[in-house]
């Protein structure tokens, strides 16, 4: 049962990391520092102070940053690949029951693919924010992004299961605007130049 419990925060946690990369980190080492969580041996530094450090000053300069105009799409194309692999790193952290090759593996495909998903739509979302407002939405993205790593972090720590149902809702959510995006593109008339 703790095997699954890990699972479950660690696909919460990697999902979060997709909204804000550093917040869900930052709360794990926390977490870990004060014993709610328990971490695998090669992730332990989460918990050092030199870690929690680096991790809090790296919190506040991307929230900060995401509220500038412009810098916020941006950083959204660098986000991405290093949103990826900080899932894998978040997922990989909080599933010590796991064999270390199970571990891994689900870290690589789950733990990235979660965030990998949710930095996607986040970015779309910012850029479709950036197009229709000029930038001036953008502040209420970067809040809601904000909002929901700190909540999915939180939860993955107390109520993992629940962080979890929610994750997957998330995701759904992000394959039907997905899917209705495509749809619509497909179904447009092309015109012969």
């Amino acid at each position: 049962m703790d095997a699954l419990i890990g699972v479950f925060a660690g696909l919460a946690l990697s999902a979060a990391v997709g909204f804000r990369v550093f917040v869900p980190l930052l709360l794990t080492g926390l977490a870990a520092r004060f014993g709610y969580l328990e971490l695998t041996a090669d992730m332990a530094w989460l918990g050092s102070d030199a870690a929690l450090v680096a991790l809090a000053t790296a919190t506040v300069l991307e929230v900060g940053a995401y509220y500038v105009p412009w810098l916020d799409n941006l950083l959204d194309a660098v986000a991405t690949p290093i949103a990826t692999a900080a899932g894998v790193i978040a997922w990989a952290a909080v599933t010590p029951e796991l064999s270390p090759l199970l571990r891994w593996t689900l870290a690589i495909v789950a733990g990235g693919g979660a965030a990998g998903l949710v930095q996607s739509g986040t970015t779309l979302l910012r850029l479709h924010s950036s197009t229709f407002t000029a930038g001036l939405g953008n502040p209420v993205v970067a809040t809601g992004e904000l909002v929901g790593s700190l909540a999915l972090s939180v939860l993955a720590v107390l109520a993992p299961v629940l962080a979890a149902v929610l994750v997957v809702l998330v995701l759904v959510a992000l394959g039907g605007l997905y899917r209705r995006a495509t749809s619509r593109r497909n179904a447009a008339p092309y015109s012969k130049p």
